[in-house]
Order: C-alpha cells, then sequence, then structure tokens
C-alpha cells in the first residue's frame, strides 16, 4: 500500500441506559489481542477496532443523546455524539427491544434520518426469546427506520447478525472493512541473547538514541516500542530484554526476570521477530532454543546476522559459509532470510525493510483452491502418501487453506483416521508449498482430517 488505509467507522448511537457501551465493550474485546484499539477516550466518544470476518471496523462509542444538556460536561457528550455520527460512514441506532420505542427513540430516529447514512437497528437487552421475538412485533412498523436486529449485548447473542449487516452496508457504501494488517502498524519484535546488539540495530534503522546502548548486558529492562513511518507504511518496533541461559541467575535479578517474561509474552503477538545473532561467536543451544520459541509462534522470522564487521580477514565467499553454517546449525528455520549486517556502521540494515514486508506479505498469502487442487495433484504424482498409524492406507482427496498469518492448511483424508498419514509425508509437502508459493519467513501450518467417502 502507497497510503496509509483508512478504517472505516460505525458510530453507535442511542439514548442513555440501552447498553450502547455494553455492546461496545464486547465488540471490542475480541480485537484486542490482535488489532490494537485506537487511541484511548477522545472526551467523551471511545473509538476501538472490532473484528469480524477476518476484517475490521473502527467503532465509535457515544454518550446518550437524549441528556438534557444542564452542564458542561452533558452539552459536551451531546455534542461528540453528532460528531461522530457526522464522521462515520454506518450508524448503528440501539433501542432496547424490552421497553420498546420511547418518545427519545422517535426523536433520534428522526435526525438519523437527515444524516441520509445507513443505518442499522439494534434491538439491545434481548436476553430472551420473547424479547427477541418482539422485533417482529407492530410497534416497529410505525416509524422511520427498519425492524430492530434482536442483540443481547450481555450473552453476545445475536451480535453475528448485526455485524453481518453492518459489514454488508460498509461494503454497500464503498467503505470496505479492512485486513487485519492493514489495520495496525506491524509489530517487529527484535529477539536474541544479551548483547547480540539489538539495541544498536533498532537506534539504527529509527535513526535516533532511541534505545539504551551499552556493552554491558542486560541494559534494556523491558520491552519498549517505536513506531516508525517508512514507505507509506507504519512498523511498530519493540526492543526486548536479552535472555539469559541460566534461569536461577536470572531469578536473583527480579526486575529482569520480569523483563524477560514480558519479552516471552509479545511472542504470542509479534507480527515478526528479527533474531539478532551475533556472528563474531558461536551458534550455541540457547539461540537454538530461542529461535525454536519464534519457529513455534505465529510469527514470521528474519535472521539478523549482526556485528559482520568483527569478522576479520573475510573474502568473497564468507557470506555463503557463514549462511552454510547457520542453515547447519539451525536447519528447523530453513526457510527464514538471513541478512549480514553491522548495526555499529549501519552496513546493510537499509535493507532490513523491504525484507520485512516480504516476510509479511508471506505471512497473508492466500492460495486460490484450483492452485492447490494442480499442486496436490503434483505432488501426490512425485510422492505417493505415506502410511501412519492404522492399517488403512492414507487416500487424499483434497488441500484446503484454513487460514493465514500464519498459512494453515488442511488436508483430507478419506476413510482413514488423520494420524493415518505419515509426519514426514507433511514435511514433504510442507517443503513442495514452500518450493511452489515461495512463504518467505513465514511458518507453515499443515494438518490432515478424516473425513467420510463422498
Amino acid at each position: 500500500m502507497d497510503k496509509k488505509t483508512t478504517i472505516p467507522r460505525v458510530a453507535i448511537i442511542g439514548r442513555t441506559n440501552v447498553g450502547k457501551s455494553t455492546l461496545y465493550n464486547r465488540l471490542t474485546e475480541q480485537a484486542k489481542a490482535l488489532v490494537s484499539p485506537l487511541a484511548g477516550t477522545t472526551r467523551d466518544v471511545r473509538e476501538g477496532n472490532v473484528l469480524w470476518q477476518g476484517t475490521v471496523a473502527c467503532f465509535m462509542d457515544t454518550g446518550g443523546l437524549d441528556v438534557e444538556q444542564k452542564t458542561e460536561i452533558e452539552k459536551n457528550a451531546v455534542e461528540m455524539a453528532r460528531l461522530a455520527m457526522k464522521i462515520a460512514d454506518v450508524i448503528m441506532f440501539v433501542v432496547d427491544i424490552k421497553t420498546g420505542i420511547l418518545p427519545e427513540d422517535r426523536n433520534i430516529a428522526q435526525e438519523l434520518v437527515k444524516t441520509k447514512k445507513p443505518v442499522i437497528i439494534v434491538g439491545n437487552k434481548a436476553d430472551k426469546l420473547s424479547y427477541a421475538k418482539s422485533a417482529e412485533g407492530r410497534e416497529w412498523t410505525n416509524w422511520p427506520l427498519s425492524r430492530p436486529i434482536p442483540v443481547s449485548s450481555a450473552s453476545g447473542s445475536g451480535t453475528g447478525d448485526m455485524l453481518d449487516e453492518v459489514w454488508k452496508a460498509l461494503k454497500k457504501c464503498g467503505k470496505k472493512p479492512v485486513t487485519v494488517a492493514e489495520a495496525r502498524p506491524m509489530r517487529i519484535m527484535v529477539y536474541g541473547k544479551p548483547n547480540a546488539g539489538k539495541s544498536s540495530l533498532l537506534n539504527t534503522i529509527l535513526g535516533e538514541k532511541r534505545f539504551i546502548t551499552s556493552p554491558i548486558a542486560y541494559t534494556t529492562r523491558e520491552p519498549n516500542d517505536t513506531i516508525l513511518e517508512a514507505n507509506g507504511k507504519e512498523y511498530l518496533f519493540i526492543d526486548t530484554v536479552g535472555l539469559r541461559k541460566n534461569i536461577a541467575a536470572r531469578r536473583v535479578h527480579d526486575l529482569e526476570q520480569a523483563g524477560a517474561d514480558r519479552t516471552k509474552s509479545m511472542l504470542r503477538v509479534a507480527d515478526i521477530v528479527l533474531y539478532v545473532l551475533d556472528v563474531s561467536e558461536p551458534i550455541k543451544s540457547q539461540d537454538k532454543n530461542l529461535i525454536g520459541e519464534i519457529t513455534d509462534s505465529h510469527a514470521g522470522i528474519i535472521i539478523v546476522a549482526n556485528k559482520w564487521d568483527l569478522i576479520k580477514d573475510k573474502k568473497t565467499d564468507s557470506m555463503n559459509e557463514f549462511t552454510r553454517y547457520i542453515r547447519a546449525m539451525i536447519p528447523f528455520a530453513d526457510y527464514a532470510p538471513i541478512i549480514f549486517t553491522s548495526a555499529s556502521t549501519g552496513k546493510r540494515v537499509d535493507e532490513l525493510l523491504p525484507i520485512i514486508d516480504s516476510v509479511q506479505n508471506a505471512r497473508f498469502t492466500q492460495i486460490q483452491e484450483e492452485q492447490l487442487e494442480l499442486f496436490l495433484k503434483h505432488a501426490i504424482k512425485k510422492h505417493l502418501p505415506a502410511r501412519g498409524k492404522g492399517a488403512g492406507h492414507p487416500k487424499i482427496f483434497g488441500l484446503k487453506q484454513i487460514g493465514i498469518a500464519p498459512p494453515r492448511f488442511e488436508l483430507a483424508l478419506r476413510g482413514a483416521r488423520a494420524d493415518a498419514l505419515h509426519p514426514s509425508y507433511l514435511r514433504f509437502l510442507e517443503r513442495q508449498l514452500r518450493e511452489r508459493f515461495g512463504f518467505l519467513g513465514t511458518t507453515i501450518r499443515l494438518s490432515a482430517k478424516a473425513q467420510k467417502s463422498v
């Protein structure tokens, strides 16, 4: 994308005490772990991203439009609610389905009609079937808007149907919800052993002395983050605490342990991890273990072979030699791109962003069914499925992609147990998928599922 993506906006409007904030909290809760919410509270309007059908829209929670406006705070709340209506692409009008239509609801409905924007009517507090059925009553035909969609913000029932209608309205008015990748900055975690040059690398990337750099190990105590804007995109870089090998020693320093624990927890939400490897030292078991943590996560991985300037008597083939050494020592991450850098001199650091973009694109790769069908035929022709457990020979009759970030695929086995396929065949198919479609720097999840004969 050459320009920043505009996330479509949905305003939650209604009178007081209809459950707008409860509904907002339920809708935005699912997205918190995956999509960073927009900055806090702006006066009396809260903004947060809502994830639905793999895409994101920004929802705005507002104060009641029926307050008397006796105080400056009340006036401001109504003013901000009307501003939200003005900038919204779609409006969700929340009513209390138990009380039915009140005069205040009719006044708001008349105001919404004048906006000429798509309006989705939400009948909240439909906690019982009888309340949900009341949405079919004659009462809702005698006003300028459509019937409400019964929803319970307390239990979550009906919210799926409601979001389906909101997403349809957004697409109809040309405001298509954006992908998760477009909705927030790419989260890039810098990982590695102490004193491998992580903070120095970030300083060079960001072009400023943002992180503490020191030859003394553990000078970075907690994860930090900084947004870098480049090429019309936002990159959120997270600097992390170096991880000690000896856990007992780390416990001596509670502050360091707390920071290291937070660092490990960041793996669950990182998009891409830059593993900083000190090439002036041999690769050790700790490097293998830490890289193993990355490959077990959902994140993409780039191996940054740092301190290349410390390698003496380099030859024209030195990089190839070191690449072969790294691949031999860490064969389970052979899909990770390797870049040789010197954070202290800035050598090749400017090549990192294009590689990061390539890995992120690979994480969101979606392959068409026709391509997968053709791929599977060629793979089976090249190597027949190997038998795992059970007496029956596995017969594969389908391959489909079931997810992204990372790409996830599922094999359908006809009339056999899921473990009837030998694990080595799954590894073979993964290699073939990489050979055919790339998947630079991203893990691939491939599983088998037994299905009845069709």
